[in-house]
This record gives C-alpha cells, sequence and structure tokens, in this order.
C-alpha cells in the first residue's frame, strides 16, 4: 500500500525578500539560486490572506490542533512595522480560532527597537535571533553591505529583547571551524537564551564546506566541543536542539528539527509572490532545486504534498543512499540534511557531505551519556 504523506505544520512565509546585512554563506542571496532579483520586496497582504486561507484549509482536512507560522526573510523587519501589522492582521483574521497558531519571527536583530517589541507583543510573536557568537567570530561571514561589523547592533537588538524574556525565542549560529567552539557557546549562553541552535554551512558533494583536513571530522568534533561545553554547566537551562535531538532520536522519540531523524519534513515555504516552495535551503543546489510551480491563489498545500519534486518525503529510509540504509545510525542521522545529500551525479542519493562529522558527534553524545553514568537509561542505551 503506497505511503500516505505527513501533512504540513510549520509554515515559513518570506515577509521580506531583501536583507540589510550580506552574510557571505546565505543561501537565499548568495546561493547559484538568484530567484530573489525576481520577486517582490515585500509580501503583500493579498498573499498573506491567501496563505492563511490555505493553512486553514489543510489543517481542517487533516485535523491538525495546531500550526507553527515562522516570518522569514531575507530580514522581516525591513517589511516595516505597520505592514507586518497588515500581514498578521490579514492571517488572524483567516485562521480560525479553534486552530492554534504559533506565530514566530527569525532576524538578524539590528533593527529591533520597543515599536517592534511592542508590535510582538500585541501579536503574540515570539523572536529568534540570528548570531554566530562573539564579534570577532560573527563578523568572519555577518557583515553589513559596506563591509562593517553587524555584530554591535545585533548584540543592541538581543539585549533589548531579553528586557521581554518571553518574546525570546532562541539564538541561532551557523557553525564555522575558524572560530572556538567552547567561546562561541558561552558567549551565545551567556544572553540567557531558552534555546540555542547549530545550523552546518549549506554544501554539497558539488561545492563541499571548507575543511582544513578532510580526513578528519572536523565539523563533529566541533560540535562535540559545543556539546560538552553544553553539559559541563549544571547552571546552563537553554536547550541545544541538535543534541536534544540526538538523544531523543536515539530513544525512538521524533526530534524537533528537520535536518536529523527519517521524519518526513512537516515544513513549506510561502515565497513573497505567494509561491509555493519545499525546503528553500535546496537554494543552495542550483537554480530552481526549491521551486515546485504552484502558489496560494491556484493551489492547496495538498497539491504540495503530493508534488514529484517531495516525494523524498514518502520514502524515509528507502529514498536514502544505500551506504546510509544499513548504516546503524541511520535512525538518528537521517541520512543527513537533504540539501548536504546532493551531487550532480546522483541527486540526493549520496551520504551527507557531513556524514564523517555526523557520525562522530553520534557516537559523542552515545559515549559520554554512558560515561555520566546514564548507560541504563532508555535514551543512551537505544542510541547505537
Amino acid at each position: 500500500m503506497p505511503r500516505q504523506p505527513a501533512p504540513f505544520s510549520s509554515y515559513v512565509l518570506k515577509v521580506a525578500n531583501r536583507c540589510n546585512i550580506d552574510c557571505d554563506y546565505c543561501y537565499v542571496f548568495r546561493s547559484a539560486d538568484q530567484a530573489w532579483r525576481n520577486l517582490p520586496a515585500r509580501m503583500d497582504a493579498l498573499v498573506a490572506r491567501a496563505a492563511a486561507r490555505r493553512i486553514a484549509e489543510h489543517a481542517a482536512r487533516h485535523s491538525l490542533p495546531a500550526v507553527h507560522v515562522i516570518l522569514h526573510g531575507g530580514e522581516p523587519l525591513l517589511a516595516g512595522p505597520r505592514h507586518l501589522a497588515r500581514l498578521l492582521d490579514a492571517m488572524r483574521e483567516e485562521i480560525p480560532h479553534t486552530l492554534t497558531a504559533r506565530f514566530e519571527l527569525q532576524t538578524n536583530g539590528t533593527l529591533l527597537s520597543e515599536a517592534w517589541l511592542d508590535l510582538f507583543e500585541r501579536y503574540e510573536v515570539t523572536v529568534g535571533v540570528s548570531l554566530d557568537g562573539p564579534p570577532s567570530a560573527n563578523d568572519r561571514h555577518r557583515l553589513t553591505h559596506s563591509a562593517r561589523s553587524s555584530a554591535a547592533s545585533a548584540v543592541r537588538g538581543i539585549r533589548l529583547l531579553r528586557t521581554r524574556p518571553h518574546l525570546f525565542a532562541g539564538l541561532l549560529a551557523v557553525v564555522d571551524l575558524a572560530n572556538d567552539p567552547v567561546e562561541v557557546h558561552d558567549y551565545l549562553a551567556a544572553f540567557d537564551p531558552p534555546s540555542i541552535d547549530f545550523g552546518l554551512p549549506h554544501a554539497t558533494h558539488d561545492a563541499p564546506p571548507p575543511r582544513g583536513d578532510p580526513g578528519v571530522p572536523e565539523y563533529g568534533l566541533w560540535l562535540s566541543r559545543v556539546y560538552d561545553a553544553w553539559l559541563s554547566r549544571p547552571d546552563h537551562r537553554h536547550s541545544v536542539r541538535m543534541l536534544e535531538d540526538i538523544v531523543a532520536l536515539g530513544s525512538g522519540v521524533r526530534g524537533s528539527v528537520e535536518t536529523l531523524g527519517l521524519a518526513p519534513s512537516a515544513t513549506v515555504v510561502i515565497e513573497s509572490d505567494g509561491a509555493i516552495e519545499g525546503v528553500d535551503t535546496l537554494r543552495s543546489v542550483g537554480e530552481g532545486a526549491s521551486w515546485l510551480g504552484l502558489d496560494v491563489f491556484r493551489h492547496s498545500f495538498d497539491n504540495a504534498l503530493d508534488h514529484p519534486k517531495l516525494q523524498h518525503r514518502l520514502y524515509g529510509r528507502e529514498a536514502l543512499a544505500e551506504k546510509c540504509q544499513s548504516c546503524p545510525l541511520v535512525e538518528v542521522c537521517g541520512g543527513g540534511y537533504l540539501p548536504h545529500r546532493f551531487s550532480t551525479a546522483n541527486g540526493y542519493r549520496n551520504p551527507s557531505v557531513y556524514c564523517a562529522d555526523l557520525e562522530y558527534l553520534i557516537r559523542h553524545v552515545r559515549n559520554s551519556l554512558r560515561h555520566h553514568g546514564w548507560g541504563d537509561v532508555q535514551t543512551a542505551t537505544a542510541l547505537p
């Protein structure tokens, strides 16, 4: 019997398609796919309203009690407070009260102000901020368009956000081997975020990630040092979702990030013009890799569920490379994040470019749990 696709419960709305800083690793503006040049700089309220109708329709059809709506970009604050309020009004009006909608916004933090926080209070929007660590670490890649530091403005925004901790969703950092992992972790932890997410740089087999020694799992070692720093301080109250997911997935519990595990992604993207995309990080693969040819005005999200480009969502382990299918760690790593598996020769049927790194990290977490006397706990023993 053919498998049924899992419904979408998380929606990324590209409310602004420009950015006030120029991160050199950005998959929107610095990738092979330059679709942003032909997209509206801001999402129109008509698009937001149509997207919300489709969200409500999809949730009702699949009996979903709740959805997660992420306001994204570019830099979403470039939409401006009044315009973003119009978008939120349009969405709130179309999403029925019987459906719980959790709104979150991801920003670089440099434009945050009291006026913005007042708006987020009014519409119950939580805020995540991207920051790669201390100024020297952050400014390796996250400079302004005039090649100036963005760190001070981002830190000012985070400190302002901390004055309303119930709005603070957490911090997001991209791993850079040139930065000290413990210094980065401890600097971010000092802002007392509820969570810290670490993302691996988007790379493919055609354009692999930078490494000092290709024979060493350098990213796995880097993240293992983050794990040790996080674990060594019992006063740390924040989560590190990637590391928590390794433990959860090893015990058979579904994780919270789409970059690990075999569960299909529950996320779909709505562009500023209303186009529906699958995983927008596929822009790092090549032009058109994320395009589905669908939009919220003419198509339902069920049309996206059945789209040929998203068939990999249906097959789990069967969609992976042969090496991954037989790997004892596959239930945890899931073969790695989809964009990181790509090669021109084999499409997505490759192990991740971070395969050795993920293996090292997963085994490090398992061994650490056992070393700390948790070897008889299900979450420890269930790890391969």
